[in-house]
This record gives C-alpha cells, sequence and structure tokens, in this order.
C-alpha cells in the first residue's frame, strides 16, 4: 500500500454515498426529524408538564441531548451499514476490493459520509429543538466534539454490522434489539441519579450512558458521569471499533468470495 491516500478514490465514493442522502431525502434526513419532533411534543409538552425540573432545567430541555444522541446513533448506524451492505448484496464491493483503493480509503470514504449525514441530522435536529423548548449551549466545542466522536464510533459499528449481515434482517437486527434500547436506558429522557441504587450501577456498563452525560455536559453543565470518564469512554468505544474494522480487513471476514 502506498504512504499516501489516494484523495480521489475517497472523494469518489464520498461523493457518491452524499448523493445517495439527497436522492433519499424523505429517509435520511425528514423523517428522522419528524420522529424527533414528535418526541418533543409527546415528552417536552404533554409529560413534561407534569415533571419537575431535573437539575434546575425544564424537562423538555433537559431531554434534547439525549433526542439528539438517539436520532444520531440510529442514523449512523443504519446509514454505514447501508452504504457497505448494498454493495456487498450486489457484488459491486468486488470491484472496489480489485481496484486500487486501500482499505484505510475504502473506511475513511464511506464511515466518512455516513458520519457526515448524522451530523448534518443531529445539526438539523438541535435547530428543531430550539424552535420547542429554550436552549443554551455552555460549552460549544465539547458538544461539536461528542458529536463528531459518536458519530464517527457508530458509523463504525455500523460499517462492521454492514460487512457481517448476510440479508437485510440482518441489518435492523442490531440496531432494533440492542442499540434502540440501550439509548433508550442510557438516560436519554431521565437523569440515572432518578433510579434506585442497584440500577444506576447496571446503567454504568452501559456505553451509551457515557455519550449521553457528556453531550449534556456540553450543553447544561450537568452529567451523570464525570466529563473525563465520558471522553475517555468515548474514545476507547471508537477504537476498539476501529481495531474491529482492522481485523476485518485484514482476515477478509466476509469480504472474500
Amino acid at each position: 500500500m502506498s504512504s499516501h491516500l489516494n484523495v480521489h478514490a475517497i472523494r469518489a465514493i464520498y461523493r457518491f454515498e452524499m448523493a445517495r442522502t439527497w436522492r433519499t431525502l424523505m429517509q435520511s434526513i425528514i423523517s428522522p426529524v419528524i420522529s424527533t419532533s414528535l418526541y418533543f411534543v409527546v415528552f417536552g409538552g404533554a409529560i413534561g408538564s407534569r415533571i419537575p425540573e431535573i437539575d434546575n432545567i425544564s424537562y423538555g430541555a433537559f431531554i434534547v441531548p439525549g433526542l439528539i444522541m438517539l436520532s444520531l446513533l440510529t442514523q449512523s448506524i443504519s446509514n454505514a451499514s447501508f452504504g457497505i451492505y448494498f454493495p456487498k448484496f450486489t457484488g459491486t464491493i468486488y470491484e472496489l476490493l480489485s481496484a486500487p483503493v486501500s482499505y484505510i480509503e475504502i473506511v475513511l470514504s464511506y464511515v466518512g459520509a455516513a458520519a457526515t449525514k448524522s451530523i448534518i441530522l443531529g445539526l438539523i435536529i438541535l435547530a428543531t429543538a430550539s424552535l420547542f423548548v429554550p436552549l443554551r449551549i455552555a460549552h460549544p466545542l465539547w458538544m461539536v466534539l461528542f458529536l463528531v466522536l459518536t458519530a464517527v464510533t457508530f458509523s463504525l459499528v455500523g460499517f462492521i454490522i454492514g460487512i457481517w449481515a448476510d440479508n437485510f434482517e440482518k441489518l435492523q437486527v442490531v440496531p432494533l434489539l440492542i442499540i434502540t434500547p440501550l439509548t433508550f436506558l442510557g438516560g436519554s429522557f431521565y437523569s440515572i441519579n432518578m433510579l434506585p441504587e442497584f440500577w444506576q450501577k447496571v446503567s454504568l456498563f452501559n456505553p451509551v450512558v457515557y455519550l449521553i452525560s457528556g453531550f449534556r455536559w456540553s450543553f447544561y453543565d450537568v452529567s451523570d458521569v464525570s466529563i473525563g470518564i465520558s471522553l475517555s469512554v468515548t474514545v476507547l468505544f471508537m477504537s476498539a471499533s476501529l481495531a474491529v474494522v482492522a481485523w476485518i480487513f485484514r482476515t477478509g471476514y466476509k469480504l472474500k468470495r
């Protein structure tokens, strides 16, 4: 493999993947924004009016970081898994693997495109949320950092799922049975301090708790876990995902005929 990256190849795959977003605008952007807006209406409006403030933050505002994370995780995974599964499904991935494009370039372009879509979506949802509740962002740079780290990490997870899946059902299984429950149990709609002590300890084994806690801290200066630990767990999770992707390409797992 040459020491310098093939920028043209990265740009070509990246642009192709991004173009797919605009072709499927309803599914990629509009649908998640509408469903998140419904969460605001139901949880923020109907339920929030009956729930007292959490850490001096109105309930409607408190759930915003969790809702953005919920969309970010599910969309990063589905964008990246579909992005790499489709060439596998149609057989065009073998042309890609035999082309003078390194594995690093393939990962950069597919994961980069999936993460970009998710970040755009996250920012659109943030703008939509500001129409429903008064928002303040105490640490904008930290907010962007967590947004980017989360999008990249879960795009890598999606990439892994896309290569592992043999059919469209398998593509849906992990997000539905694992990621969505972990997000709901990760403090999207509540502070884990509100749970009984036993469940607080159990929650700390859920990596999503650290993502949501760090992201919420960037908004309101309140968190369930210290910001240093949140960042460390996020980086650790991303490193583990990168290691799995490296292993997949090194062994040719599910890529070789």
